[in-house]
């Protein structure tokens, strides 16, 4: 289960935001094809994300981004630094 939300302004992972909270992509952690992959999602440093909902067992993640919802895996959203705007 997530933790309590990260305070605003606190440097964090995707996968540790809750159902809910309002965020800031830091930056993508990692490298080749899955980094590139997250770029290419609309997940770049500076991009406002909205934590939308958790499948049931936690994993998959949905967000939205850019207008658009996104559903990523929790290994994937280790790899997304993110930035806390408002807790939920």
């Amino acid at each position: 289960m997530v933790g309590p939300s990260p305070e605003p302004g606190a440097i964090a992972t995707l996968d540790r935001c809750p159902v809910g909270s309002s965020a800031r992509v830091h930056a993508i952690v990692g490298e080749g094809p899955i980094r590139r992959r997250l770029l290419e999602m609309g997940l770049c440093p500076g991009v406002a994300i909205e934590v939308i909902r958790r499948a049931p067992l936690g994993d998959p993640i949905e967000v939205r981004v850019r207008g658009y919802l996104l559903s990523i895996r929790g290994e994937q959203a280790r790899l997304v630094s993110i930035e806390s705007v408002a807790p939920c």
